[in-house]
């Protein structure tokens, strides 16, 4: 299939800038993978499509404030570093500007921090150790900023807005959205219904953003994320699925982690390690049952991950009627409950 399949007229006023003050109120598209049928509705109604004994899956990584910006040691001139990926004692991390950080380069954020530029990877990334006392994330959080996708221009108020109420294990640079509709509260109403929740984590990595650029779409190269699916979480997967409930995941990043390490016969050991798989129609999907995501962009994987699950068509489809009915989209809009 070509990128251009993909392609949807989204006006600018539609892409969220903000979140809702009110998480479960967003609105939520229903979609039937079988017939196509769509039903408007609200993220709290979800309750309704759950039955006892299904399994919602999330993804419990955190987003880091992994938005640092220091001076040079050498000039004082303006540095900023974007940490991507980590690598043992070492960041692999994007610079700005690349001139002021080449190998040997250090760069100071205040007293606190100091960033030493070890390497430099084949597509210009840094490799970058960092000197600190103490416990660096505690250091990060006082110094960092929320690298806050490229589409949304205003500031956030509360940074933790831009984190899953559930988020626990620290290491994305961008957010597991679709997992933002979730309540403390509707979470736990959800399991007083007899749906179980399994908990994974993957850690988002800016390449969620990266565009397609290939014209064919299977020239693609997808970016490489860490994946953990603890004990706890495959033998609840498989308890549910053995008992004959559906396995539902909240957001591509909990699917691509599953489909990662499902056996054929869908079963789901614990695991973990390094995912680049890239999934577009024609994929059979072995792991999840439904799906609960957020409109993506144009010509992006994400929205080719959709396609798969749901079908070309039907998706297509849904996300036109959801520009007629002014949804809000991408990191901060609406969801879609796919099933």
């Amino acid at each position: 299939m070509k990128r251009s399949d993909f392609f949807y007229d989204l006006p600018e006023e539609l892409i969220a800038q903000t979140p809702l003050l009110q998480r479960d109120s967003s609105r939520m598209l229903v979609l039937s993978r079988e017939s196509g049928e769509i039903a408007h509705r609200h993220f709290h109604d979800i309750t309704e499509y759950l039955r006892p004994g299904d399994c919602i899956v999330l993804n419990e990584s955190r987003v880091i404030p992994a938005r640092l910006i220091g001076v040079s040691a050498k000039t004082g001139s303006p540095v900023e570093i974007l940490l991507l990926t980590q690598r043992g004692d070492e960041w692999e991390c994007i610079t700005r500007p690349g001139k002021r950080t080449r190998e040997g380069a250090r760069v100071k954020f205040g007293d606190e921090l100091e960033a030493e530029v070890t390497g430099v990877t084949e597509t210009g990334n840094r490799i970058v150790r960092f000197h600190y006392d103490g416990i660096f994330m505690e250091v990060l959080e006082q110094l960092g900023k929320m690298p806050l996708p490229p589409y949304i221009t205003e500031e956030l108020d509360d940074a933790s807005r831009y984190q899953t109420v559930y988020s626990k294990n620290p290491g994305s640079a961008a957010a597991p959205t679709a997992g933002f509709h979730f309540t403390p509260e509707l979470l736990a109403k959800i399991e007083e219904m007899g749906v179980k929740i399994a908990r994974v984590t993957l850690h988002v990595g800016l390449g969620t953003f990266r565009p397609v650029k290939a014209d064919e779409i299977t020239d693609h190269v997808m970016h490489a994320e860490y994946y953990e699916v603890p004990q706890e979480a495959a033998d609840t997967i498989n308890a549910a699925r053995a008992a004959g409930g559906r396995i539902i995941s909240v957001g591509t990043t909990s699917t691509r982690t599953l489909e990662s390490v499902a056996e054929e016969n869908g079963h789901i050991p614990a695991a973990s390690g390094w995912t680049s798989i890239f999934i577009y129609p024609g994929y059979r999907f072995r792991a999840i049952d439904g799906l609960i995501t957020n409109f993506h962009l144009p010509e992006s994987t994400l929205i080719m991950l959709v396609s798969a699950f749901a079908g070309y068509d039907h998706t297509m489809a849904a996300y036109h009627e959801a520009v007629r009915e002014r949804y809000r989209f991408f990191s901060f809009g609406d969801s879609m409950l796919i099933l």
